[in-house]
């Protein structure tokens, strides 16, 4: 019956999103589309499948990967990452995932909106034993409801399950961590003010949960999957944008985040998830000035407990940006990063928490980074680190773009567990004593798009580590990625 009850305003929802289909479609009328080289992807038959009938808009897209890594975790070839069944230990971790997303929208009137969007991936694993694969589980990472204009005021609402990012991502942009790519959203309502024409509000509530079928039961649940790190999670944020003028905005933010292990983790003490009460103060300010130069200037200071122990950290995330304006769009960019450790002569937590940013941000050079912590604490639980980095992006062609970066890491502190040990991490890394030189990354990614329809990248991480790692655990990591995307 419960299951039943949580069903019962998904099937409101599609089935009034249905039943104009049979009044309206005989009056939709085809679009011509204008020829190009990929016309085989476009036509009357597409614009018919974007808009069935009138108010109501469709939309699919399919993602295909490919994933090679190499020492990822451990940066030990003989130990192996550990966390990964198969021969070795499994440091060779060869990947395939295929996702397909199905969107659907239905203006109710002229300022409401109904959005809903179903998700589906299949993963193989050709580093296990046999083939290993989930791909019978759907689930629904979109449904909620935008009312514009709310009130007769300059007020938008969106409630439900939606995705949300501020400014560059870098500490709201992944609500479901544990799923990887397959989804981001939060579970969440958000009010936005448009105060006057260059201030904006943003208020948000958010209640996530690390059980899938918490607030929507998927179709052929997968049990043993998981949305967040084993916690629950309750949050708000206060969120205004200022836009001084044309060229300068500034940011100031209030984040609020509680977590709580979650009752799966309860259950199993070896996997535990965190328990804390995180507020976050903030601001950030960007702008252009002299033609080719770009900025953005981060900084958050945290206070609050974490597992019982008082916390106060500091972070800060920076880019300088030069535009050569030249036929190639060619762009230079200047990093730095500083995420606080834990000092370890104090009885405070003095690490700074990603907050929701824990995904893959191509700032710090993409996917190697994310696993690196797990060594340390979390997948993507980004801490205790000094990252300066240079990039480079430029046009090959028209149609293909080459993004590079190189980074620099240090930590802050030297590594301790919450036992205070100082040499062996969770999954069993060694760290030393010799220093705090985390290593050198190189990042490179390789994209394409021909149109709307399809796009494709190859992306390459590759890392060698320093001394903050023993010198048994110094082997060179390597992440490499194939994806090709179809927008319908």
């Amino acid at each position: 019956m419960d299951r039943l009850c949580r069903w019962i305003p998904v099937v409101i929802v599609m089935t009034g999103v249905a039943i104009p289909s049979t009044l309206k479609a005989a009056d939709a009328v085809p679009t011509v589309v204008k020829p190009s080289e990929h016309a085989h992807l476009a036509g009357a038959w597409l614009d018919k499948f974007h808009k069935p009938f009138d108010g109501f808009t469709m939309g699919l897209d399919i993602r295909l990967r490919e994933e090679y890594a190499r020492n990822f975790q451990s940066v030990n070839k003989e130990q192996g990452d550990g966390a990964l069944p198969g021969p070795d230990g499994a440091n060779a971790w060869d990947r395939q995932r295929y996702r397909a997303r199905w969107s659907m929208s239905y203006a109710a009137t002229p300022d409401i909106d109904i959005h809903a969007r179903w998700v589906w991936e299949m993963s193989t694993y050709r580093h296990t034993p046999g083939k290993q694969h989930m791909d019978d589980e759907i689930l629904l990472d979109r449904l909620n409801i935008t009312w514009r204009n709310a009130f007769d005021t300059p007020l938008t609402l969106v409630i439900g399950r939606q995705d949300l990012n501020f400014g560059t991502g870098w500490l709201v942009s992944e609500g479901t961590p544990s799923d990887g790519g397959r989804t981001q959203f939060f579970d969440a309502l958000r009010a936005t003010y448009e105060l006057t024409d260059r201030i904006k509000v943003d208020l948000v509530g958010i209640l996530n949960y690390d059980t899938e079928d918490k607030w929507l039961h998927p179709l052929n649940h997968y049990d043993s999957k998981h949305f967040t790190d084993k916690q629950d999670e309750v949050g708000g944020i206060a969120y205004i944008t200022d836009q001084w003028s044309e060229s300068t905005t500034a940011e100031y933010y209030y984040i609020y985040k509680q977590d709580e292990p979650s009752t799966w983790s309860k259950m199993n003490a070896s996997s535990r998830g965190i328990d804390d009460e995180i507020h976050t103060l903030g601001g950030a300010l960007s702008g252009k000035f002299r033609d080719n130069w770009a900025y953005r200037m981060e900084i958050a200071k945290q206070f609050g407990k974490k597992n019982l122990e008082s916390m106060s950290g500091l972070g800060s995330n920076n880019r300088l940006t030069y535009s050569l304006k030249d036929d190639r769009n060619s762009v230079l960019h200047f990093d730095y990063e500083y995420l606080s450790g834990n000092k370890p002569d104090t009885s405070k937590n003095e690490a700074f928490d990603p907050l929701w940013g824990e995904w893959s941000q191509t700032c710090r050079g993409g996917d190697i980074p994310g696993y690196l912590w797990a060594s340390e604490s979390v997948n993507y639980e980004a801490k205790n680190l000094h990252r300066a980095g240079i990039g480079y992006t430029f046009n090959l062609t028209p149609k293909w773009t080459l993004e590079t970066s190189y980074n620099l890491m240090w930590a802050d502190q030297e590594y301790r567990d919450t036992s205070g040990n100082p040499t062996m991490g969770p999954t069993g890394t060694q760290f030393s004593r010799e220093g705090l030189f985390r290593g050198q990354l190189l990042m490179a990614n390789l994209k394409y798009k021909c149109c709307k329809n399809l796009s494709m990248h190859f992306f390459l991480d590759y890392f060698q580590p320093g001394t903050f790692y023993s010198g048994e655990d110094r082997d060179h990591a390597v992440f490499l990625r194939y994806n090709l995307e179809f927008t319908f």
